[in-house]
């Protein structure tokens, strides 16, 4: 066993170089890595992007045009830790656009990738000992799309 980092591979639909750039520009800690061309020996057109190397925060991802033949869907998701709701609306307005907003946090960007935007705090107030205060806070997240951190915090306070 290496004990080396895990590498998370997305299936994309000739979408991988796109949609790695696209992430690039929403995650300020993040870089491209190499890119892997089909050549004449194929499957694909000579030249045309087969994976794309890419980092967000640490993380290391790569992107694989794999065809139509898989699609993204909730089962599997990444949260985006935020220390505030600048950040929230932030990452919640970017991941967004073009995709589709849900309830809880959670979006869909327009690759059909799932991301649950939430503040780091939410997750102390919903495993907080106090099981009115917990219960309170998921009552309102609940009825939330985006989260309101305000709002949460009003719930859980019992305000």
């Amino acid at each position: 066993m290496t004990g080396k980092a895990l590498t998370t591979c997305l299936w994309f639909d000739g979408q991988a170089e796109e949609a790695a750039n696209h992430y690039l520009t929403i995650f300020e800690d993040s870089k491209l890595g190499r890119i892997a061309r089909y050549n004449e020996a194929g499957p694909g057109p000579a030249g045309s992007v087969i994976t794309v190397e890419f980092e967000i925060n640490g993380q290391q991802f790569v992107g694989l045009n794999g065809g139509p033949q898989f699609t993204f869907d909730e089962a599997i998701s990444f949260q985006v830790p935020c220390a505030d709701q600048d950040e929230v609306d932030y990452y919640w307005d970017k991941l967004s656009e073009g995709g589709q907003e849900g309830p809880c946090g959670w979006v869909k960007d327009k690759y059909g990738v799932s991301w649950q935007v939430v503040p780091t705090e939410l997750i102390d107030m919903l495993t907080d000992g106090d099981q009115q205060k917990a219960a309170r806070a998921t009552a309102v997240m609940l009825k939330m799309g985006k989260l309101d951190i305000a709002a949460l915090r009003k719930a859980y306070d019992g305000e």
